[in-house]
């Protein structure tokens, strides 16, 4: 009898789990369709689901194909990729959010459809004519109303899977560029349209520029390697990993969502889908030990976004960055290293200093997943160990290495009997890379829609005269007005195409001021994810605060606060670029990393005031500014700093001296 009652209450509690996780699941799927645009997709049933799930499929096949094996023209191998984006952008992506009709697509959707795809597959067919005609400019009238054709429905698509911030940049810098040819140059209305569509639509100029291209050749891949990467039961491994590391200590779970969130960042390429996915589980076990909402949701919010800026994959954009400055990938990841540290190692100081402020503990250790367990599941991180490799050695293309990486992926998983991968999910793993490449190549375009407009104005010069002459040649003024565009423009951009629009236009003004290249380019890419965490238009932050059931402001105030390593290092590196490997020795470089760390250190007992004890304001005030002091390179600044915190030290290790047991 007993046997059976506790047979009846396991049960009991097994489907109240059950029944706690479904209403889990869905109010993660209601974040993510709230602050997620990709999740804001058609429902498809039945039949119609599996002829959709299988043009996703095939237009996955298709890229990895052409990128592997295909030596098209340019004019036949954009053009082509961006028609297939146009058929399964509108096939997923519904006009208007919240659209939740099954299987329904209205008649003007296929029209918007057939028409885009249309035009870039008229492009495709006639690119040798095409090829020859557009060095007399010799564009028929036909051919214009083609061309705008084309950038609308890439317009349309992205407003209905990036949103309107993107559109709203790319709209002023259309404006500015029918302006410049309408009286600028006074070619009247119709020319001037004539000479926008041309550069932006026909040539290798605008739609088709450099963001298109590598996304092309190496984002989609990527993408579709990170699908199937996701199926192999990584994030999992991750977050066990990250819970048997630093779950125990005092206010583990926001270290364990500090530790999860950067690995599983780096893959995902998306800050607001990690947030949602990794929060969905970290969040509540923060509240629970006795974090704040607006705490919590800001730890997991900081840690996703800059998932995005930890190598070796920093979202994809590390290959991007590669392509962009023209350096291996490998030096890529390696100036990448000390900046990503201070990043985190920023946010891990401040958790534990608020997690011994309130005096909160860790997890018991037996409810901790055994490290015996887990390393018995190792063998899960061999594609990306083969990923960089095969991109680290120079021997194999980006895109070889990641056809092999997904290979590896599907080996992997037939030895995890939880995740092993069967045809079906094999085919769902295809779909889902496609899908995921939607909103990825839609903001691509607009960026090249950006670049264009700029390059056939002439506009970057202006707006590096502006920038200077604003500054008054001043650096600090220049990158901070740099700063503020990188934020506006990277206002809910998914990281490749987030960096390809700083890549394209804020960088070239840095590089014009004197700041290195590579310095350059960190500091706009920098400034261009933690938009996501910047109020007002911090997505990652409210995706986090609707989570932890808190207010939306103050989570992204405290994401901001979190994250403050990532406002403050862009600078020191563009000033001194010795923290990125620029122009420097082996020993500057220890110098450099020892001194920052400090300076973390310092940053953090500022911002939290609390450091064996409570923290005075004034002393908060004189450890902001040590910790700003030993950040920035350089030996006179590094002794000060250093004086300043040992000092700090002893007077709080004086002061609070009698705490001493009881924090123990």
């Amino acid at each position: 009898m007993d046997k059976e009652k506790k047979l009846e209450m396991e049960k009991e509690i097994a489907e109240e789990r059950a029944e706690e996780h479904m209403f889990d699941q869905a109010a993660v799927d209601e974040v993510m369709k709230k602050y997620d645009r990709e999740s804001n997709t058609r429902v498809w049933e039945g039949w119609q689901k599996w002829v959709v799930s299988a043009v996703l499929a095939a237009f996955s096949l298709f890229s990895i194909y052409v990128t592997l094996f295909a030596t098209w023209l340019d004019l036949i191998r954009y053009p082509s990729f961006l028609g297939c984006i146009i058929v399964i952008g509108y096939l997923t992506f519904p006009i208007k959010k919240g659209e939740q009709k099954v299987n329904s697509m209205p008649w003007y959707d296929w029209l918007i459809m057939l028409l885009g795809a249309g035009a870039f597959f008229y492009v495709v067919v006639n690119a040798q004519s095409l090829t020859v005609r557009l060095g007399t400019m010799n564009i028929k009238s036909y051919e214009i109303a083609i061309g705008v054709i084309g950038i609308l429905s890439v317009v349309e698509l992205c407003r209905r899977s990036v949103g309107l911030p993107i559109l709203c940049v790319a709209g002023v810098f259309l404006i500015y560029a029918l302006y410049y040819y309408w009286f600028g140059r006074g070619f009247g209305p119709a020319r001037a349209v004539r000479q926008v569509t041309i550069g932006l639509f026909f040539q290798t100029t605008g739609v088709l520029t450099t963001p298109i291209q590598v996304c092309a050749k190496f984002i989609v891949v990527f993408i579709i390697f990170g699908a199937f990467l996701e199926r192999t039961g990584i994030s999992d491994f991750f977050i066990n990993l990250a819970n048997c590391v630093a779950g125990s200590s005092s206010g583990g779970p926001a270290k364990v969502a500090v530790i999860s969130s950067a690995l599983c960042g780096m893959v995902s390429g998306s800050s607001v889908g990690n947030t949602v996915t990794t929060g969905s589980v970290t969040i509540p076990m923060m509240k629970k030990t006795g974090y704040k909402g607006e705490f919590a949701g800001a730890v997991e919010a900081a840690a996703s976004t800059g998932g995005q800026i930890m190598p070796p994959i920093m979202g994809a954009a590390a290959f991007l960055m590669a392509e962009y400055v023209g350096v291996p990938y490998s030096n890529i990841i390696v100036r990448a290293i000390l900046p990503a540290v201070l990043y985190f190692l920023g946010i891990f100081i401040c958790v534990h200093l608020e997690a011994r402020k309130l005096g909160l503990k860790g997890i018991p250790r037996s409810e901790l997943p055994k490290f015996s367990h887990l390393i018995g599941k190792i063998y899960l991180l061999l594609p990306l160990v083969i990923l960089v490799w095969l991109v680290s050695s120079g021997t194999r293309t980006m895109a070889f290495a990641a056809a092999i990486s997904i290979v590896a992926a599907v080996v992997v998983s037939l030895f995890n009997k939880e995740h092993r991968m069967t045809p079906l999910s094999f085919f769902d793993a295809l779909a889902a890379g496609a899908k995921s490449c939607i909103t990825v190549a839609a903001a691509c375009g607009m960026a090249g829609v950006i670049a264009g407009c700029i390059n056939m104005t002439g506009l970057a010069s202006k707006l590096i005269t502006a920038i200077v002459s604003v500054s008054g040649g001043h650096l600090i003024i220049a990158l901070f007005l740099t700063m503020l565009c990188c934020i506006i423009l990277g206002m809910g951009v998914p990281t490749t195409a987030n960096y390809c629009i700083m890549a394209s236009t804020c960088a070239p003004i840095l590089i014009q001021m004197g700041v290195p290249q590579m310095a350059a380019h960190f500091f706009v890419f920098y400034f261009g994810i933690v938009a996501d965490i910047t109020p007002p238009v911090a997505l990652a932050a409210y995706a986090g605060s609707a989570i932890a059931k808190a207010p939306p402001m103050k989570t992204a105030f405290n994401a901001t606060k979190l994250a403050i390593a990532a406002f403050v290092v862009p600078y020191i590196l563009a000033m001194n670029p010795a923290m990125v490997l620029v122009d420097t020795t082996a020993f500057e470089v220890v110098q450099v990393a020892i001194t920052s760390i400090l300076g973390i250190l310092a940053l953090g007992i500022g911002l939290e005031g609390y450091f064996k004890g409570t923290v005075p304001w004034p002393l908060r005030v004189v450890a902001l500014a040590a910790g700003l002091f030993l950040i920035y390179p350089g030996t006179v600044s590094d002794v000060v700093g250093l004086a300043v915190v040992a000092g700090i030290y002893l007077f709080q290790s004086f002061v609070h001296k009698k705490d001493a047991p009881t924090a123990a």
